[in-house]
């Protein structure tokens, strides 16, 4: 069976297509705060709960987002048209966010990853995006990363045009810890760069461990570059690259697309992967594990293990939340394609 080459795939979708498949990943599609299921050890949790159900309510009853007077300090907590979920990893901040999105029937809304919303904002412009979104009655911004101050800037300025419009926001923020007990709280440092935003927005901890109780050990071993180009020509759908293919791609494809170069692929084989010595190419290759990521993505792999390609310079950097993020995402997508390979 002839494989299809990620070099041959070059997505043509407008700008209009990529919002409006701003949803929740598959595997939060019927996420809901009815299966949410709370550790009775942790009454945050509950409380997380009854706080995203409250809050999706009123974007339900149609009340407006917009502040009674930007500045004013007299806002009450409920009328604030932000809510920002902070916790650990694995305390169900995402599920909270898409259940949410789910519920909500008014209106246009999105949910998107932050780096998705500053793709397409770098995409269409600033301005143009503004327009897109201000028009919906709720943004999900799942993972707010706080490692790229130009970037915390352009969505902070971002959300404050979209809260003037009356858009209600509901963040989470990227706390991955890249090392046991580091890193796990970031509401401190999330309303410190979002500056004069942080007094719309309510923040509701989630205390409590990953659920998932994850063996966070990487069990994706490499396989011989001939084997995996006999499984992706003996599975349907599957698209291959060699390493250098697949970086030189990354480059000449806006990361927006990315989303739509690896929709209805049932396996990835990469053949002679090395690791990787600049943050431009890494930075891609994250976007692109959390597309695959998202879509569920198997991949197999020749050359280094997958959990290598980042320098040890990069995991001690300031995009290392990013970097160790990817390397778990990795070890799921390299245990599928294990499975898938037998």
């Amino acid at each position: 069976m002839p494989v299809q080459r990620i070099v041959e795939i070059s997505p043509s979708v407008s700008a209009q297509e990529i919002i409006v498949g701003f949803a929740p990943p598959p595997q939060f599609a019927n996420a809901s705060f009815d299966n949410y299921i709370p550790d009775t050890q942790e009454p945050s949790q509950r409380a997380a709960v009854e706080a995203a159900r409250a809050f999706g309510n009123r974007i339900e009853l149609g009340g407006a987002a917009k502040p009674r007077g930007w500045l004013s300090r007299n806002k009450t907590p409920e009328g604030r048209p932000g809510i920002y979920f902070d916790g650990g990893f694995g305390v169900g901040k995402t599920h909270l966010l898409a259940a949410m999105w789910n519920q909500t029937t008014r209106g246009t809304k999105s949910f998107g990853t932050f780096v998705e919303y500053t793709n397409v904002l770098g995409l269409l412009g600033f301005r143009t995006a503004v327009q897109y979104f201000s028009n919906h009655s709720l943004v999900c911004i799942d993972e707010f990363e706080l490692d790229d101050p130009g970037d915390t800037v352009l969505m902070s300025t971002f959300l404050g045009e979209l809260v003037k419009a009356g858009v209600f926001v509901a963040a989470t923020s990227n706390t991955l810890p890249d090392r046991l007990g580091e890193g796990r709280f970031a509401a401190d440092e999330f309303l410190r760069e979002i500056q004069g935003l942080s007094a719309h927005f309510d923040v509701i901890r989630i205390d409590g461990s990953d659920y998932r109780h994850r063996d966070l050990t990487f069990h994706g071993d490499p396989f011989a570059s001939d084997f995996v180009r006999d499984q992706l020509a003996a599975t349907p759908h599957s698209v291959g690259a060699s390493w250098g293919e697949l970086m030189n791609h990354l480059g000449k494809v806006h990361p927006a697309y990315y989303g739509a170069l690896v929709e209805n692929i049932e396996l990835l084989g990469i053949t002679d992967v090395t690791p990787l010595r600049d943050q431009v190419p890494a930075l891609r290759f994250v976007a692109l594990v959390d597309r695959l990521y998202d879509r569920s993505v198997p991949v197999i792999n020749s050359g280094v293990r997958l959990d290598q390609v980042f320098s040890s310079e990069m995991l001690k950097g300031g995009y290392r939340k990013k970097y160790f993020r990817c390397i778990s995402r990795l070890a799921t997508l390299a245990e599928s394609g294990a499975e898938v390979v037998g």
